[in-house]
């Protein structure tokens, strides 16, 4: 089975491509990526390609299965520019696996396309995904999900899957993670258990979670094994802000969502942290997963726990962790530097 990974260098790609070397059934890996590992070992085969601009098709010839994991998360102060790679990119992967005559499309959505519900019940994959209109990230995976729709009945011959992951962690994406969320005024020393002051009680704040490896392992079930539709991921326990501020041996103190609403306004609008405001929004109000599709229909079971994942993460955050890719470049003080000259949250990250 020959499989191209589009966005094969960032959080989860990297870990995908792992998980794809060790099945035996998998003998060919194609890696895209804008900007290529510095290291190629392994047996995959590497192609730089931009999914907005490049030719695609000739990339896919001969392919089994094209895994579509490449995501723009930056720049947050343009819209245009994350439409542009998310949508428009997504699209022409879309059109270019069906040109290329590939037999399977698994793609990488995520729970941050569904439409929004109070968390006191937990939604499967039949849930709407319409998004959440306050945050660009929800409606450009809200409206990808529609351009699959229309895909789909396009495409009757392609077998097309739809991952629905919860928020995706690993040690050597910490660096990447505080770029992209948190921005270059963090202390990596205070990242660590005892050392962070406090939690702040947000109602409604609950996040479901899993390893990037666990992750991976559900794109390779997916591509080796004849399902499709909808999967949701996610490790137990759901998170909330209690259960952070015990990993982190924390106070909680209770934050109003108004006010919190505010605090990361100001911090985004006075460019001290990347993440837009919508953020906060979407994650207050995207549903609870279940995940009982995925263990039965994929035989998916992860191996980490939620906090496993979350203690890697910061792990990562305080020393600085990454990998020899672009999205994953350790943690530096030139790193920083650029992230400022650029504009905090206003420079073109990608995963993958």
């Amino acid at each position: 089975m020959r499989v191209v990974v589009v966005g094969a260098t960032g959080n989860v790609g990297t870990s995908v491509v792992r998980a794809l070397e060790a099945d035996e059934s998998v003998t060919s890996i194609v890696g895209v990526a804008r900007r290529p590992p510095g290291s190629r070992e392994g047996r995959v085969e590497w192609h730089k390609a931009d999914v907005v601009h490049s030719d695609l098709s000739p990339i896919f010839e001969g392919a089994d299965a094209v895994v579509h994991l490449a995501w723009l998360f930056q720049p947050t102060r343009d819209a245009v520019v994350t439409w542009r790679a998310n949508v428009l990119g997504s699209t022409r992967v879309f059109r270019a696996a069906a040109e290329a005559g590939v037999s399977a499309l698994v793609y990488a959505s995520s729970v941050g396309a569904y439409s929004p519900r109070p968390k006191d019940t937990r939604v499967d994959e039949s849930w709407p995904t319409h998004g959440f209109p306050g945050a660009a990230y929800g409606r450009e995976k809200a409206y990808v999900e529609r351009v699959l729709d229309v895909f789909e009945n396009d495409n009757p011959g392609i077998r097309v899957v739809r991952m629905r992951p919860g928020f995706i962690f690993k040690r050597e994406a910490g660096t990447e993670q505080r770029r992209l969320f948190a921005g270059p005024f963090l202390p990596r020393r205070l990242v660590k258990a005892g050392r962070v002051p406090f939690v702040p009680d947000i109602p409604g704040l609950k996040l479901q979670v899993l390893h990037a490896e666990d992750a991976a392992q559900a794109y390779r079930l997916a591509v080796t094994r004849e399902v499709s539709g909808a999967f949701n991921l996610a490790a137990e326990p759901v998170l909330d802000p209690r259960a952070l501020a015990e990993l982190l041996g924390a106070r909680v103190v209770p934050v109003s969502g108004p006010l919190a609403r505010a605090a990361v306004s100001a911090g985004w609008h006075l460019r001290l942290v990347p993440a837009a405001p919508g953020l906060l929004e979407l994650a207050l109000a995207i549903p609870l997963m279940k995940t009982d599709r995925a263990r039965q229909e994929l035989g998916w079971e992860p191996r980490h726990t939620a906090q496993d994942a979350i203690l890697e993460a910061l792990e990562g955050i305080r020393e600085g962790a990454g990998a020899d890719t672009a999205p994953l470049a350790p943690d530096s003080a030139r790193g920083r530097l650029r992230e400022l000259v650029t504009g905090v949250g206003g420079r073109s990250t990608p995963e993958g």
